[in-house]
């Protein structure tokens, strides 16, 4: 049998080496690229008053309602009831309805009492029902 030379495969083997040469000469052919500007240092923030607490808590968790009612209990512990009333017109009749509904709010100091003027706003669920947190006294109950 007649014995087969292999022979050397240059061309392969010169490829890469080719392919590097050729991406040189496409470097220094190429514009350099402009000088990058430095970017001036941003100004430190200024320090910014602290909002109030309401505030806040509607950019932290969104939109959350506000009512202003009425407390009409506050009997049980850091519980009180607060009637929300409305007035709506009726869409047949276009006089004007009034609508009241009751939610249950949470009051940590027990420091709400009947007749007092609040406003509640939207709250994670605290209990079964209670879903709502005082946030600020409007006006006191009137005593005689």
């Amino acid at each position: 049998m007649a014995s087969k030379k292999k022979e050397p495969m240059v061309a392969k083997a010169t490829a890469p080496k080719a392919a590097a040469k050729a991406a040189e000469a496409k470097a220094a052919a190429a514009p350099a690229p402009a000088p990058v500007a430095k970017a001036e240092p941003k100004p430190a923030p200024q320090a910014v008053a602290p909002q109030a607490e309401v505030e806040t808590a509607n950019t932290a968790h969104g939109f959350r309602r506000k009512l202003v009612g009425k407390v009409t209990s506050n009997k049980m512990n850091k519980t009180v009831t607060v009637e929300v009333i409305r007035n709506s017109p009726d869409p047949v009749y276009k006089k004007y309805v009034r609508a009241r509904e009751r939610y249950k709010a949470h009051d940590e100091t027990n420091q709400y009492k009947i007749g007092d003027r609040v406003e509640i706003q939207e709250h994670r669920p605290i209990s079964r029902e209670k879903r709502w947190l005082v946030t600020k006294l409007i006006s006191r109950a009137v005593e005689e």
